[in-house]
């Protein structure tokens, strides 16, 4: 297949690294918990079977992390794609609710609804709630795409359908640790 004009255009156009809700001086705390996925290593191609709507089956990959910190009351979720060519980076799944005593999600969690109770999903792309995988411009190059996973010292009360600007301003000043997962996608 011939490269996409568009996608070799862009190359070298990301939102980049720093502009991820990791960065964000308000959601700061101790990496003192481990995200990992039995469907990935840290760093290494997602499977194609979490690949985005489009093209794929879409099925959310299972996660896995160890304890978070005592005083953890809850857990948020935010999936974004730092290598997005303009803008901020992309959603691909945001959640809160999740139960601090569970030790991961299972493959598939992230659909909408959710099977796992308690969990609310915000809004990703064009409004769309639950897990978007990996969609990337075709000749892009490798995107990334980063799950950051935050526990929280109090609940949240957002209604599902949430933005992320809300979710963002309930949990800023709420971190009391974070643990981070990365994965890459390329469609050539």
């Amino acid at each position: 297949m011939p490269a996409n004009p568009l996608g070799v255009a862009l190359r070298n156009r990301r939102a980049g690294q720093h502009t991820l809700v990791w960065a964000r001086a308000d959601l700061q705390a101790a990496e003192n918990f481990v995200l990992t996925s039995p469907a990935f290593e840290h760093g290494e191609p997602i499977p194609a079977a979490h690949r985005g709507r489009l093209f794929g089956a879409n099925v959310s990959p299972a996660l896995e992390w160890t304890q978070p910190p005592a005083g953890a009351v809850e857990l948020a979720l935010v999936v974004q794609d730092p290598d997005v060519p303009f803008g901020k980076p992309a959603v691909h799944a945001l959640a809160l609710g999740i139960d601090p005593a569970r030790d991961g999600l299972p493959e598939n969690a992230l659909a909408n609804p959710s099977p796992i109770a308690g969990l609310r999903h915000g809004k990703g792309p064009l409004g769309r709630r639950g897990y978007a995988g990996p969609m990337p411009i075709r000749s892009h190059g490798p995107h990334a795409y980063v799950f950051q996973l935050f526990a929280l010292d109090q609940a949240t009360t957002l209604p599902a359908g949430f933005a992320l600007k809300d979710a963002l301003a309930v949990v800023a000043g709420n971190v009391i640790g974070r643990a981070r997962l990365d994965g890459t996608y390329e469609a050539r």
